[in-house]
């Protein structure tokens, strides 16, 4: 696709917003280096949350960002990205039964997807528990840490191939030089809309875009995985937290 028949999306990212969270850059620099790096659709997937500030939602239009209402929720310690959902229907849900019958409520305008399966971390969510609960997921995410012989993205992508779910490539961002690289892109629809971008990604259209990590990447996101934020989890821990407002 030529780039102008194309746009790029990234699903799943983080701010200094999350509560349960420890980052260091707020959502309008998010949006600032969004339009630097042409990307035109974003879901700030907050963690157990909808992210809902107003004027940031906005601002993002004001930019020619489609700026998406998502959450990241863990359901038994299991992680799902849900776009397009609101903060009321988010925090009624405890398991996966209750994101069926969400998603048979909703149909499709809503959208939902596994976010880094297969990796030993936090709230990802494991092959048995996957394939359990497929009917939940409309994608299965790349996850963008992956280098050569390390890539738990092969049993994501067989899960996928075996239960005709589309791939979707994402930054997962919690640094924001980590965004701007991992992106989905899809053909420009005729409006800018998220039931169009659903619709796009649901019919296989997306083209991934995911390189494997430089060395610098590599020890960089170590780094910050655990030292650097672990340790600004313990500053803010002792420190009485107030919402950032940019």
């Amino acid at each position: 696709m030529a780039p102008s028949d194309s746009i790029k999306i990234d699903l799943h990212i983080h701010t200094l917003d999350d509560e349960k969270d420890a980052l260091d850059y707020s959502a309008h620099q998010l949006l600032e280096r969004a339009k630097a790096c042409g990307i035109e659709v974003l879901a700030i997937t907050l963690h157990d949350s909808v992210f809902s500030r107003r004027e940031v939602f906005e601002d993002a239009a004001s930019m020619g960002i489609l700026l998406l209402s998502a959450a990241e929720m863990r359901l038994h310690g299991a992680d799902i990205v849900l776009l397009n959902v609101t903060a009321e229907e988010a925090a009624q849900l405890k398991d996966f039964d209750d994101v069926r019958a969400l998603r048979r409520r909703r149909g499709p305008t809503i959208f939902t997807f596994a976010p880094h399966p297969f990796y030993l971390m936090g709230g990802s969510i494991g092959g048995r528990r996957l394939v359990e609960n497929i009917d939940c997921f409309d994608a299965i995410e790349i996850c963008h840490f992956h280098k050569g012989l390390f890539d738990r993205n092969r049993p994501a992508r067989e899960v996928a191939a075996r239960f005709g779910k589309p791939l979707l490539a994402t930054s997962d961002a919690h640094q924001l030089s980590a965004f701007g690289s991992h992106y989905t892109s899809i053909p420009r629809p005729p409006a800018l809309t998220p039931e169009n971008v659903f619709a796009a990604l649901r019919s296989g259209a997306g083209e991934l875009t995911s390189p494997p990590c430089s060395w610098a990447d590599l020890f960089s996101t170590l780094y910050f995985l655990f030292v650097l934020h672990p340790l600004r989890q313990r500053q803010r821990g002792a420190t009485p937290h107030r919402h950032a407002h940019e």
